[in-house]
Formats: C-alpha cells, structure tokens, sequence
C-alpha cells in the first residue's frame, strides 16, 4: 500500500518522534510505501529514516521553495512548482493518508483531503492519529460539526481517529483487505 502522510517538518520532542518512529517501522516492515512531503529534516526526517530502515520505500514531493531539504536517496522524488499542486500529486499517488502531528500545513491538507471525502472525490482511508492527545481539540470540533449539522455524511465516514500507531496501520491495511 502507498500510505500518505501529512506531518511536521518541526524537530519535535520524544512523545512525538517515539510514536511517529513506531509507526514508521510498522509502515516499512509492512512492506508499504512512504508517500510524504520529502523533506529529510524534523519529524518528517524521523518517519522517513524509520520507513527505510524497515524495508519499506519512499515516494517524497517536495515543493521548489522547499527543495534544498529535499531528501536525497528517496525511491521517488518530485518536485511541484507549488504547494497546490504538492498536495494534489500527494494524494495522486497514495492509496491511503495518516494524519500525524503537524503545524498548519498539516491541518491544510488534513482538511482538504476530508474535503474531497466530504464531496465524494475520494475514498481513500484517512487516519488521524492522535499522538499524545495532539488533536483532541479538533476531534472535539469535528463532532461538533457533525452534531450541528455541517457535516453532510458521519464524521466516521470520513476519517478514523487512532491513539497509536499500531491501530492507524491496522484501520488502513483492513480497509485494504490486508492481514
């Protein structure tokens, strides 16, 4: 599977980079592929390493402004001329997207992808997982979203929150018909 992940490019302490490294060799011993935004710095650099390390691959599309960070020795590398069509080549080329800790491009492009789910663009997986309590808030203001009225389909019809790593790869590989 070509799993997406939407995550900082921050150096971050170790109640992030501990889950995200969990689950990055969870992701490669899995035999899966890495689709991320290409960077080899911060959490992004720890995913990425954790991925390779256990034998999956690395599919990165960075964007012109960002390509200095860009990793060298990724199994794929492109790079878009802008954020826009960064996150279109993104999802263009996974089967799946977890949404891990991250700043506001993250939540850019986590809300973009629910979007398209929203509207019946996509339906692909989406994961949200919730490191450390990272997204309670937001999880908090999807449901009241969903309670309220903005929502047109269940809020479970777009994303899965998972408190580990271990129950975001599962959501995704079951969705996949993977065992």
């Amino acid at each position: 599977m070509r799993i997406c992940v939407f995550l900082s490019a921050a150096d971050l302490d170790d109640r992030y980079t501990g889950p995200a490294r969990e689950f990055a060799a969870l992701l490669g011993k899995g035999g899966h592929t890495l689709v991320w935004g290409g960077s080899d710095v911060g959490l992004m650099k720890v995913v990425a390493d954790g991925v390779q390390e256990a034998g999956g691959r690395l599919c990165g599309v960075s964007v012109g402004f960002l390509a200095a960070t860009a990793r060298a020795g990724a199994d794929e590398m492109v790079i878009a001329a802008d954020l826009a069509e960064r996150k279109r080549l993104l999802l263009e080329k996974s089967d799946a997207v977890v949404i891990m800790v991250g700043g506001t491009g993250t939540l850019d492009e986590a809300t973009e992808i629910l979007e398209l789910k929203k509207h019946g663009h996509t339906d692909k997986p989406v994961v949200l997982l919730n490191t450390a309590g990272f997204y309670d808030g937001l999880k908090e203001q999807f449901r009241r979203m969903e309670d309220e009225g903005f929502l047109p389909v269940p809020l479970t019809d777009l994303v899965f929150f998972a408190e580990e790593p271990v129950g975001a790869l599962a959501c995704l590989e079951e969705s996949q018909g993977i065992e």
